[in-house]
């Protein structure tokens, strides 16, 4: 009886650790700046810049937020699904080519696209420059993939890219867009 009695007090207990995990102060990311002074780069797979400005780590893994200046004009990720993952950019510079499912779409400075788990996407920049805030709903394992394409020392292979993609969580189910 001690036993089922204490079960809700522990129960509790977790909820209450898992609650205060979540950042309970707010705080302020500078531009320019990421979360915890790390600029990501996406080697291998662009050349583009990835700042944290919101950790999964700040939010008990349930959101993380980006900040990924784009250095690759013509160039963007292959198709690939976030099985477990909604994405979705906003655009605060420049212009981009996103295909979703089958759908394609021209964004501009200003917009913003959603990309629904478990649906195909990717992105081509068509600019020079350009800047984007992309956030993901879990956080899942962004972090870390984007600590791990940083870390490659030089090209990686296809295999490499795509082991890459499925340690976290990811598919690649197509080639990168073109600029058409």
């Amino acid at each position: 009886m001690t036993a089922l009695a204490l079960y809700p007090l522990s129960t509790f207990s977790k909820m209450v650790t898992t609650m205060k995990s979540i950042s309970a102060n707010g705080f302020k990311v500078a531009a320019g700046e990421a979360r915890f002074g790390i600029h990501y780069k996406m080697k291998g797979v662009t050349l583009n810049m990835l700042d944290v400005k919101i950790s999964s780590k700040d939010t008990n893994g349930e959101l993380a937020v980006f900040e990924q200046t784009g250095f690759t004009p013509h160039g963007g990720p292959p198709l690939h699904i976030h099985p477990f993952q909604d994405e979705y950019f906003y655009v605060l510079e420049g212009e981009y080519h996103f295909q979703v499912g089958d759908e394609k779409y021209e964004l501009k400075t200003g917009d913003t696209i959603f990309l629904p788990r478990n649906v195909q996407h990717a992105f081509v920049q068509r600019t020079e420059k350009g800047r984007l805030i992309v956030s993901y709903n879990p956080a899942g394992k962004m972090e870390d993939f984007f600590k791990t394409t940083d870390s490659w020392t030089s090209p990686p292979t296809m295999a490499e890219i795509t082991k890459a993609f499925e340690d976290h969580d990811m598919k690649i189910v197509g080639p990168p867009l073109k600029v058409t």
